[in-house]
């Protein structure tokens, strides 16, 4: 099947035009794999008094114990002055942390530099956030992630797939569903659209379109599959029998090193024993970072003494095991999906001058800014009435 060009691919940014900027977190304590250790670390600072409060919360040039901010959208964080807060630790929130490393958050604004509160506004069950990633040009590894829960990693740009709460209003350029459904003979849904663009974006975030009604099923079942791995909700994925890991030798109690063996397909955690591990699934990358090499240093480092981020588990939880050994099986999933990516972009392409010519581009201007979210209740700083 021959191959075409992607120059004239329309843009991810101009198919999914509203767009936010990473979180800037300013402290790393408010977010750990396991959400114990943040009620801990909440505790020891309610504890602390004067200079050793300050010192432990490791205040920035954008917070600090006196800053006064409102309540995170749809969260239950106090808005008091944290010199002067007591009481039990916010219910801690799971969060995409690293690419593929769902972790714990304190969802409260006085701990995070820059939230991004348009995020947490339109942050349901309903939701997709789209992850831009690093990528090097012609590299297999995704260039988009995606996630249910509310990204806090610092990659690239999230962009949402609905600006509003419910399901309401795609992010996707006005018009875009309509001329793809003149082109492919239906309308599709807006998950469809994210799917396909999962599924064949390019290095260059280009996203090359295709009117072939057969080709974009492909696509769209194979973008389904890698969204549904990425997001791991509802029924969660297996391997066939005999391709699955698991525990050959036990963990020990605080494992401290990481190796993989690719003659035996094994991953060792000090004397712990785990396998099959595919060599693809051991090989996988975001941004030139092994995944599994990342997620385990999230848990095996240590905080620096006098601080915060020290409090940790005493020992290796059982759930950590239960993580990897489904990670391992994401990784690998998602992996046997790479050959179909050229094949999804290879005929009868929807170009960026189609869609300029059919008034689909360019967007306007207010499709790249936040819709006014007004459904809900939020607290101002000191628990003065927001006004958003």
């Amino acid at each position: 099947m021959p191959s075409v060009t992607h120059d004239d691919a329309p843009l991810l940014a101009d198919l999914m035009p509203w767009s936010v900027a990473p979180l800037r977190p300013g402290r790393a304590w408010p977010s750990a794999p396991d959400a114990a250790s943040l009620r801990a670390r909440w505790d020891a600072l309610m504890k602390a008094e004067g200079p050793d409060r300050e010192a432990l919360f490791e205040p920035t040039r954008s917070r600090t114990l006196h800053s006064a901010v409102g309540q995170l959208p749809g969260r239950t964080g106090g808005t008091e002055r944290l010199l002067r807060a007591s009481g039990s630790c916010p219910e801690p929130v799971r969060v995409l942390h690293a690419p593929f490393d769902e972790q714990w958050l304190i969802p409260d604004h006085r701990l995070i530099d820059v939230a991004r509160p348009e995020l947490w506004r339109v942050a349901d069950e309903h939701q997709i956030f789209a992850v831009e990633t690093a990528a090097a040009p012609e590299s297999p590894r995704p260039v988009l992630l995606t996630t249910s829960l509310p990204p806090v990693l610092r990659s690239g740009r999230i962009r949402p797939l609905y600006r509003r709460p419910g399901g309401e209003e795609p992010n996707l350029a006005p018009g875009l569903l309509e001329h793809l459904g003149s082109r492919l003979g239906h309308s599709p849904a807006p998950v469809d659209v994210l799917a396909w663009i999962v599924a064949t974006v390019r290095p260059g975030l280009a996203v090359p379109l295709t009117e072939d009604p057969g080709l974009w099923a492909r696509g769209v079942e194979s973008g389904r599959r890698m969204l549904w791995l990425m997001r791991r909700d509802g029924e969660r994925p297996k391997l066939p029998g005999g391709r699955r890991p698991y525990v050959r030798a036990p963990l020990p109690s605080r494992p401290l090193t990481l190796h993989y063996d690719h003659d035996e397909e094994t991953l060792h955690l000090d004397e712990g024993r785990i396998s099959p591990v595919p060599p693809a699934a051991w090989d996988f990358e975001v941004g030139g970072v092994r995944v599994l090499e990342q997620w385990f240093a999230a848990r095996t480092a240590e905080g620096d003494p006098g601080t915060l981020a020290v409090i940790r588990p005493a020992t290796w939880p059982q759930t950590w095991t239960s993580e990897l050994l489904e990670l391992i099986t994401v990784l690998t999933l998602l992996a046997e999906l790479r050959p179909l990516r050229e094949e999804l972009t290879a005929r009868k392409p929807i170009t960026a001058s189609e869609l300029h010519k059919a008034g689909v581009l360019p967007v306007p201007e207010s499709a790249r800014r936040p819709a006014s979210v007004l459904d809900g209740h939020e607290e101002g700083p000191e628990g003065q009435l927001a006004l958003i």
